[in-house]
C-alpha cells in the first residue's frame, strides 16, 4: 500500500501524499515523542518533517524505502529540536547570569564615580544579545573571531554589532537626558 502511495504522490496525486500522510502521521508522531519527549515538539517535528519529506520524495528511489527514509528523517528533526533546545537554555542560562553581572551595583559606600553608574545603566537597559556581546569581547576579553565561533555569526556581523553598541551607548551618554 506504502509503495503504491508513494508512486502515485511521486506522479503528483496530492491525494495520494494525503493517503500517506494519513497512514503514517501517527506511527511518525510516536517516534518523535518517544524522542523529544513534548507532545507540542513532536507536532513542531513533525511539521519539519513532512515538509522534508514533501520536498524530497520526487527524489526516492525505492518507494519501498519510503519507511525507513522517513523514520530517519524524524531522528534527525528530534536531533536537530533538541540541540536547538539545549543551545537555547545554554545561552538563556548565561545570559541571566551575565544581566547580574552587568547590572549596575547598588551604590556602596566607597562612592563609584557618576560615568561609571551612568555607564552601568546604559548597559543595563540594552537588549540581551548586545550586553552577551559586550560580555564576551570586554569582560572575558574574546576575539571577534571567537565571538563568531561563539553566537554562529559572520565576522563582519559582529564587528557591526559591536560597533553598533558602542555607538549607542557613545549616544546614551552624550545624551543630556541620558535616563
Amino acid at each position: 500500500m506504502t509503495e503504491l502511495l508513494v508512486f502515485d504522490a511521486q506522479a503528483g496525486k496530492e491525494s495520494a501524499f494525503r493517503d500517506l500522510y494519513g497512514l503514517w502521521q501517527a506511527d511518525l508522531r510516536r517516534f518523535a515523542l518517544v524522542r523529544v519527549e513534548k507532545p507540542v515538539a513532536a507536532d513542531e517535528v513533525l511539521t519539519n518533517v513532512w515538509l522534508t519529506i514533501a520536498r524530497g520524495l520526487p527524489r526516492l528511489d525505492d518507494p519501498a524505502c519510503f519507511p525507513r527514509w522517513a523514520f530517519r528523517i524524524v531522528e534527525r528533526r528530534c536531533v536537530d529540536w533538541i540541540r536547538q533546545q539545549s543551545l537555547a537554555r545554554r545561552r538563556e542560562a548565561a545570559a541571566i547570569s551575565r544581566a547580574d553581572e552587568l547590572t549596575p551595583a547598588p551604590p556602596s559606600s566607597n562612592e563609584v564615580p557618576d560615568e561609571i553608574l551612568r555607564l552601568r545603566s546604559a548597559i543595563a537597559r540594552l537588549p540581551v544579545e548586545q550586553r552577551e556581546l559586550l560580555y564576551l569581547y570586554y569582560d572575558l576579553g574574546r576575539s571577534i573571531s571567537e565571538i563568531a565561533e561563539v553566537l554562529v555569526l559572520p565576522l563582519g556581523t559582529v564587528k557591526s554589532r559591536l560597533f553598533s553598541v558602542r555607538e549607542t551607548l557613545r549616544q546614551q551618554l552624550e545624551s543630556p537626558s541620558h535616563e
